[in-house]
């Protein structure tokens, strides 16, 4: 932020605008928005860590998001305890799969998009509405991804219509689809998937949910060598986040430790994870 000779912010910020923060960016400091960087030519996608994989799943009454910590960089491990999911307001929450700066830049600059229309506005935006403003967030990012540096989202929340939870992905162009009871991003998204499938019921309870998206993380790294499982060693767990009607709360790593161990424990006896009714 400049301010002038007479120490006052630059007329800009005094002049009463529209309510996205990101047009107020790409008018008067379009530089600092991911997509509108020039980093010439190249591709700089092996060059940089990605993180991979989350997994989001609703159940009655809200919707459960949580993601793997680990951030790859071609064979080699960058970091292991990379955060992946995040509050995006009080009801909902986001998540990234692929480059891990401008992820985690872009979530940010998301969830100052949402508060900035929210003070300018006196009210919050529709979960449609959330969905569509970071649409825009990653269509300006693609230049970037034809780079490749390319950022997928998850993007989940708590629909106060339906009294439950909705899940949106996107593709790297923009593109936004509403999901159905659960979906998965990433490396490792294929094996998660496979596990939701399995394990997946609509009248599951909570701590449930939570079971069964450990389990799909498990799976995702059992199968994918990018996908970080659960570290006993260190104890570090997924990152969860769980959306309701009370708003975003992500469970306590003792928590999520405590279910870990069960789900560990169990496959002792039977590693590749508990099997599905074939009714």
């Amino acid at each position: 932020m400049t301010f002038d000779a007479s120490g006052r912010l630059p007329e800009a910020f005094l002049t009463p605008g529209g309510s996205s923060f990101m047009d107020f960016l790409a008018g008067h400091a379009p530089d600092l928005l991911p997509g509108r960087r020039d980093l010439g030519t190249g591709d700089f996608g092996k060059d940089v860590p990605h993180g991979t994989t989350i997994v989001a799943a609703t159940f009655p009454g809200g919707v459960v998001m949580a993601g793997d910590r680990r951030a790859t960089m071609g064979n080699i491990i960058a970091q292991r305890d990379i955060e992946k999911v995040f509050p995006a307001d009080e009801y909902s929450c986001v998540a990234f799969a692929g480059t891990a700066g401008l992820g985690i830049e872009m979530v940010r600059l998301f969830q100052v998009e949402l508060e900035h229309y929210e003070k300018l506005e006196g009210t919050t935006l529709s979960l449609d509405g959330k969905a569509s403003r970071l649409t825009a967030l990653i269509r300006g990012n693609l230049p970037m991804a034809m780079q490749g540096l390319t950022v997928v989202p998850l993007f989940a929340g708590y629909d106060p219509d339906i009294k439950g939870g909705r899940i949106f992905s996107y593709d790297p162009t923009g593109g936004r689809y509403e999901e159905r009871a659960f979906h998965s991003v990433g490396s490792g998204s294929l094996f998660a998937r496979g596990a939701l499938k399995k394990l997946y019921r609509e009248d599951l309870s909570e701590t449930e949910i939570v079971t069964v998206a450990i389990q799909a993380l498990v799976d995702a790294a059992d199968d994918d060598s990018a996908t970080g499982g659960p570290d006993m060693l260190r104890r570090i767990f997924p990152v969860i986040g769980v959306v309701t009607a009370d708003g975003y709360r992500r469970l306590p790593a003792e928590e999520v430790g405590g279910l870990v161990d069960t789900v560990m424990a169990a496959r002792q006896e039977r590693p590749d994870g508990p099997a599905a009714p074939i009714t």
